[in-house]
């Protein structure tokens, strides 16, 4: 690939959110579905496993396209140490939520940008605190029959009505509890070889 020739840039993952995070960077790119096994391995930390599968994601993809500049990524939402990953239905999403009401808890969204040609890697991690409000079963039942949030890490759907759920959010990305935290993405694809301004 000639340097004046910029490397095509792929999103490794199959999230609505993060395509649509990405796609406000204003950059061509391609999606790609990561074929990665997501199952936590032995005692993984929630931010282990957030690292881990987002650095999986990026390097599972770029063995595919490997001139490509490649994104992956993972959010792991950390309840004092345990792991809540998508609920996938009605019931864990309602366990979920009544687990979190009146608690903090830290959405680990790790981004891994990896070009195989090149050898670069990079990653890092946004954590994001969250304190729930002291929610009633009506509250989390009316919520989740607007929203339906089952493809969500804990069950927060912050860009829609999931807002509501929340007391305070703390963080330094204002993208990362959506999925994508674009500060710390656009610097690693700028270091990859992608021109962003």
């Amino acid at each position: 690939m000639s340097e004046t020739t910029p490397r095509k840039l792929i999103l490794g993952s199959t999230s609505p959110y993060r395509r649509d995070l990405l796609a406000r960077l204003r950059i061509p790119f391609d999606v790609v579905a990561p074929d990665v096994d997501e199952t936590p391995q032995g005692t993984e930390a929630p931010k282990q496993l957030a690292c881990r599968l987002a650095m999986a994601k990026a390097r599972v993809v770029a063995a595919q396209f490997p001139a490509c500049v490649v994104i992956g990524s993972d959010q792991v939402a950390d309840l004092d140490g345990q792991a809540l990953g998508k609920p996938g239905d009605h019931a864990r999403a309602t366990a979920q939520l009544q687990q979190m009401r009146g608690k903090t808890v830290i959405f680990q969204t790790a981004v891994a940008v990896v070009c195989q040609e090149t050898g670069f890697a990079q990653m890092d991690l946004a954590q994001v605190k969250v304190k729930f409000r002291e929610l009633s079963d009506a509250e989390i039942e009316a919520y989740l029959r607007a929203e339906t949030p089952y493809d969500c890490a804990g069950s927060a759907k912050s860009e829609g009505l999931g807002i509501a759920l929340l007391a305070s959010i703390d963080n330094d990305d204002p993208t990362a509890l959506v999925g994508l935290p674009l500060i710390r993405t656009s610097r690693m694809i700028q270091a990859a070889g992608i021109q962003v301004l």
